[in-house]
């Protein structure tokens, strides 16, 4: 996610998914031509591959979708015919974004393997559906990022209903038969942790392993996540008030808190800062929305929540520009690479949507996620996609390890648990010091390899344990040493 989107950060990371429990074979996709190009975030030399797969499933002669791969070739001659196939977050992040992962996570795993990324449709290089980035975005009111929103639903003509968990499962299944790869090891990141689970229930006899980092669980609601959110913040609180450095910078961090967000729940609140481009003054409307959205985004990474309660004193100081700056870090960053978001908001509105009941609301404690709530619905009544119904989870049997932080605000632990429930060979990693997301960290990398090379074995990842925690962030200098 590198630019701002219509939408609210929290919005942009996962949706629910309906799998089946079996699956009748998919169309044919022909044999894989690739071509050397180069991605940015790796200096290596890739292969890309494009294959043409049926927009409809359902109807393999129709219309047709092209769909991007992107191959890093493993270094060592005599690979393995196992590869990783690799499957991004969002719904709406695409592979071909990721692969600055090979430096990272899967530095190991490619000594020996293939490692496969593929841009799921309607992300990335396979027919991108978004909405076009303005730079005013930056200081638009809520009401006219709403309204640019729908108006960007109205104004994009796509087959909405194609863009499906189950949809995608079954371009993965044609990836690997193109390639001409036996069974395959599958890693799953967030939203893909969804998206791996659905292939690994339609295609058993194709996938050898799993590996899922920041687990969904299948029935999920994401819009109800405010429980674990919460948690997470609550996390940080108290880490904060343990922390003598933070104790002392700032001792009444939940007091500043919950009277920021009273206030804001008020009115909103008018903030002047320099545009960062320009330099001119512009005004800014904090509303509790953004403030809650901001919050919640923040959480995702344990670097960047130690910074929140600097962030959080000064704007209760009336200081808001270094929580305004942090909220608009994603624009900032500028760049092709953000969320599809109207990819994101078709699978959610399928998928996700029609299972936020009122009485699911009622029982999610918490404002965290509220305003995602409240604001989906009127989102996905403009789309009309036609909801997928919730089906049981059928048994995964392939070995699978899964991955989880313990202050993840989304993919709390509790969720990789559920998930398991469903599975008859799961491995759980709880990592004490991490948010959302464990693959690119401390020995991780490592032990990847070694679980992919004997996905049977138990795994032993106290090496996790050695992780510590950020420093945080007492005043403008930035973290502490």
């Amino acid at each position: 996610m590198k630019t701002r989107s219509l939408l609210p950060v929290a919005v942009l990371w996962l949706a629910t998914s309906t799998v089946a429990a079996a699956s009748a074979p998919p169309a044919q996709a022909g044999p894989a031509a690739a071509r050397n190009c180069h991605l940015p975030g790796v200096t290596d030399t890739l292969h890309c591959v494009t294959l043409d797969v049926p927009l409809d499933h359902a109807r393999p002669a129709g219309g047709k979708l092209k769909l991007h791969v992107t191959v890093a070739p493993a270094h060592r001659k005599g690979v393995r015919n196992d590869p990783l196939f690799v499957l991004a977050g969002g719904p709406g992040q695409a592979g071909s974004e990721v692969v600055g992962l090979l430096t990272t996570a899967f530095s190991r795993v490619r000594a020996t393997r293939d490692i496969v990324f593929i841009d799921q449709r309607g992300t990335g290089r396979s027919g991108k559906l978004d909405c076009k980035n303005k730079p005013e975005h930056e200081h638009m009111t809520e009401e006219q990022m709403n309204a640019e929103a729908l108006a960007c639903i109205t104004g994009t003509k796509a087959q909405w209903s194609a863009y499906t968990t189950d949809a995608s499962a079954r371009d993965i299944e044609l990836v690997r038969r193109a390639f001409g790869y036996g069974a395959v090891n599958v890693w799953g990141g967030s939203y893909g942790t969804r998206l791996g689970q659905a292939y690994a229930r339609l295609y058993p006899a194709s996938v050898r392993s799993l590996v899922l980092d920041g687990v969904a669980a299948p029935d999920q609601v994401i819009q109800a996540g405010a429980r674990d959110a919460h948690a997470a913040l609550d996390k940080l609180f108290a880490q904060c008030a343990a922390d003598a450095g933070c104790n002392k910078a700032f001792p009444n961090l939940r007091t500043q808190f919950d009277g920021l967000l009273a206030k804001l729940e008020a009115g909103p609140v008018r903030v002047t800062l320099p545009n960062p481009r320009t330099a001119q003054p512009i005004d800014i409307t904090m509303t509790a929305s953004r403030f809650l959205s901001t919050v919640h985004g923040i959480l995702y990474s344990p670097a960047d929540a130690r910074r929140l309660p600097f962030l959080i004193h000064n704007a209760a100081q009336g200081r808001w520009q270094p929580f305004v700056a942090r909220q608009n870090i994603v624009g900032d960053l500028g760049g092709p690479g953000h969320i599809a978001v109207l990819m994101h908001l078709a699978v959610v509105c399928a998928e996700d949507v029609p299972r936020l009941t009122p009485e699911l609301m009622a029982s999610d404690a918490g404002k965290l996620t509220k305003p995602l709530a409240r604001q989906m619905p009127a989102f996905c009544k403009q789309m009309n996609v036609p909801a997928v119904p919730y089906k049981e989870p059928a048994r995964i049997d392939a070995p699978t390890l899964l991955l989880s932080g313990a202050l993840d605000p989304v993919t709390a632990p509790r969720r990789a648990e559920s998930a398991a429930r469903y599975m008859s060979r799961a491995q759980h990693v709880v990592v004490d010091n991490v948010g959302h997301g464990v693959s690119q960290l401390g020995c991780a990398p490592r032990l990847l390899r070694t679980f992919l090379d004997k996905p049977q074995d138990k795994l032993d990842a106290s090496c996790l344990k050695e992780i510590p925690p950020p420093t945080f962030q007492l005043g403008s200098a930035g973290p502490q040493p």
